[in-house]
Formats: structure tokens, sequence, C-alpha cells
């Protein structure tokens, strides 16, 4: 059987960003793994296709294995089609005969396809293919579970830690944890992976979760680790008050207060400051002090801003920030309760707790939205941060880039706009 996972343009996509604007969703993580690693691991095959927006093709190719947009792959084989929204348990509800899994409103999710039936579908592309299924085959009798929007994800992150640990059955120390060091809770709930090394004056504190330190990351001296944590692959955390339900990683350095957030990788949080309750993207620097708000001051449910106009209740009462992959902030950078920044900006923070929604490419200036210096300089800044890391910028990515540039001027030109308003009514 074939895994084919399908993220295609539509009015809902929208959901996960600023997230998703650089990468399918299910390369988003809640807890140790990703989504797409739990539908690969749910469906049990090493055989995998995928297809994302044409925008992005390209240069997500160049980051995995498997064919990216190739409808040769909708053929030859059984296959199983899973949408990244549809929660991984769910792929062992369905059987082994042919039919189509859908949400409430009808969009689908998963569908299954014995070899038999596919010349029954139209494969020239996957939109068609996936019209003729839902026309052709019967509709499973399922209520799915499914991931709705980004802050599902760092809700429900917590809990995916634990069950995400337990499936993965490592526990123990094969790397280092230096003397003197304070573990709490069962032994059984730590891992430390080989090439892993927690330097002296560490706490690990697994009384009320697991913790996974993966592999080459390091803890230093002065550090409080609550589970349930995963620290990725060769990241650092630097005097750091990790509290619970932390995914970080990999190739992150965090200090300062973390709680309950997910940092996707190569971002760094170095200094003090308080992230709480936050999905953060990649190639992110978070400024000394940079803070978000997590809770509102009447406690009652937090709203974000997806599309610049619209507030959604996330019928929470804690949800903090949602930032998009490079942006960077300035000390002392303050975000409100339920902020959403978009990817690609450059934030100069005020003193004052920031606009709730701030969009990709926006040059946050005395107060304002701007053009600032244009968005070939913040590829600039891009390239010089990914060559400190040894990584390359490649024009496949700058052509992703320019695509998300174009696709969020609806959101940003009114916003930039004003921004122009208000400095010339500041400066006369």
């Amino acid at each position: 059987m074939r895994l084919i996972l399908f993220d295609l343009l539509d009015e809902h996509r929208y959901h996960f960003y600023p997230l998703a604007l650089s990468r399918p969703i299910w390369e988003l993580r809640c807890g140790i793994t990703s989504l797409g690693e739990k539908l690969i691991a749910a469906a049990g095959t090493k055989d995998v296709a995928c297809f994302v927006p044409p925008y992005m093709a390209e240069h997500y190719r160049n980051q995995v294995d498997y064919p990216v947009n190739d409808p040769s792959r909708l053929s030859g084989d059984d296959l199983l089609l899973a949408h990244p929204r549809l929660k991984a348990d769910e792929l062992k509800a369905l059987g082994e005969t042919s039919q189509v899994v859908c949400d409430a409103e009808g969009r689908l999710l998963a569908v299954r396809v014995s070899q038999a039936d596919l010349a029954k579908l139209d494969a020239g592309s996957i939109d068609s293919f996936l019209a003729s299924a839902q026309a052709q085959l019967p509709k499973a009798d399922l209520k799915p579970a499914t991931w709705d929007y980004t802050w599902n994800l760092i809700l429900e992150n917590p809990a995916q830690l634990t069950r995400d640990f337990q499936a993965m059955g490592r526990s123990g120390v094969e790397g280092t944890i230096e003397e003197p060091k304070s573990l709490r809770g069962g032994k059984d709930d730590i891992y430390v992976a080989p090439g892993a090394c927690v330097h002296p004056m560490v706490v690990l504190d697994a009384s009320g979760g697991p913790i996974y330190i993966d592999e080459e990351a390091e803890v230093f001296p002065f550090t409080r680790i609550e589970g349930p944590c995963y620290l990725g692959r060769k990241s650092m955390l630097l005097g750091a008050n990790c509290r619970e339900g932390n995914s970080i990683g990999p190739m992150c350095r965090v200090g300062g207060e973390v709680e309950e957030s997910i940092i996707q990788c190569y971002s760094n949080k170095y200094h003090d400051g308080f992230l709480g309750h936050a999905y953060v993207g990649q190639w992110v620097n978070l400024g000394a002090f940079t803070t978000n708000s997590d809770l509102k001051n009447d406690y009652s449910s937090v709203s974000i801003i997806l599309d610049g106009k619209r507030p959604i209740d996330t019928g929470s009462t804690k949800v903090g920030s949602l930032i998009g992959d490079h942006t960077k902030t300035s000390i002392g950078t303050l975000f409100n309760t339920g902020a959403y920044v978009g990817a690609m900006a450059l934030i100069a923070g005020t003193g004052k707790p920031l606009p709730k929604f701030l969009p990709s490419f926006a040059w946050y200036l005395e107060g304002a939205v701007t053009k600032g210096f244009g968005h070939q300089r913040l590829y600039g800044t891009a390239k010089a941060a990914m060559s400190r890391r040894k990584c390359q910028w490649t024009e496949a990515e700058e052509a992703l880039w320019e695509a998300v540039f174009e696709m969020t001027k609806p959101q940003r030109d009114p916003i930039i706009k004003k921004g122009r308003r208000m400095l010339a009514n500041q400066h006369t």
C-alpha cells in the first residue's frame, strides 16, 4: 500500500497560517513528531508520496526523499490518501475497501482505494483524482477527529508529548548527565539520547510527564526542565525555565521562560523573556525580553485574527502567539494575547503591547506597519541567518517566498496605508 499525503490550496488552509505559508500542514509538530510522521507511522508503510500547493513544490522537493506532486504515484498499488487535518489514530478505523472520509462540512480528509478500483478514478491530477473519488466511492460512516487550527496543536501538545514518548518506548541515559544532578520522577520517564549532554546543576523534573532529550542536544547549567517536554536534536537550553508541555527544535537555542509552546527548528529565543502557549516557526529570532501574553486580564476566551479582519474565538483562555518563519524581534518586544505575527516580519518593540495582527513582510517601526526597506532586504537577512548555521538560501526558496509575498498583499497593504497616515500625522 502507498500512502499519499495531500495538502492543497483551499479556502480553509489559512487556519494554519502563518506557519503553513511556507510548508505543508503535515510538517507542523505536535508532541515529539510532526503530523506527517504520525500519519506515516499509523499507515505502516514506507511507500510515501505527497501533493503540496504548487508554489512550494520545488522547494519542498529539495527537503524530502519521497515524490512531490507526481501524478504517476496515483496508480499501480492500493492507495491511502490522507489530509494532515485528519488525526493519525483515525486511520485505524479505515478498512480495506475503497471509501472516502469527509468532515462534517463535506471536506475530504482521507481516501482508501483498492488497486482494482483505481480505473474508476481520474488520475490526471490530484484535484481530478480527489474529485472523482468523492463522486464515485462510498462515504465512510465516520465522524473523524481533526486538527482545525494551529492552536489545537498547542493546546494538545502536553498530552501528545506523553503519548509519543510512550509510543517510542525509549528511556534511560545513553548520553551524559554530569554531576551534580537533580532528577525527579520515575527513571523510565527520562530519555537522554546518544551524544546529548546535560551539564551540572540542571533539574530534570519528570514527575508531571516524560522528558525526551534528543541526540547531541545540550542543556546548560541552571536550567530546569519540567515534563512532558521534548528537546530536539542539537538544540540548546541556556539557563532556561522550561515549563511543562514544550516541543523545541531541532537546532534551536532557548533561554528565559517557555511554557506549553512549540518551536519548529533553527529558531532562537536566547535571552530572558516569556513565551507561553505559542507556536514559533523556523529561523525566528526573538530578541532579549521579547514576551507574549497568553492569558487575558479578565480570564475570558482568547481570539486570534488569522485573515487581518475577523477574530476567531479559540475557545481557550490560554493562547499566546503564532509567529511565522524568518521573523525577527527587537529587545523588549511585547506581544498581545493571541497575537498573529506573520512570516518574514521585522518587529521593533515600542514598550507597549503590539497589535494583535501583524502581516507577513511587515516592518513594524515607530509603532506602525511599514514597507521599511522592502522585502528583498528581508531576504538578505534570511540568507545571513541561514549561513550562520551553514544552510543555504536557494532560488527555489526565494521563489516560494515571492509567492507568499504576493499572497499576503491583501492583508498587508491596507495596514501599511494606515501606518503611513499615522506616521505622517505624528511628524506634522
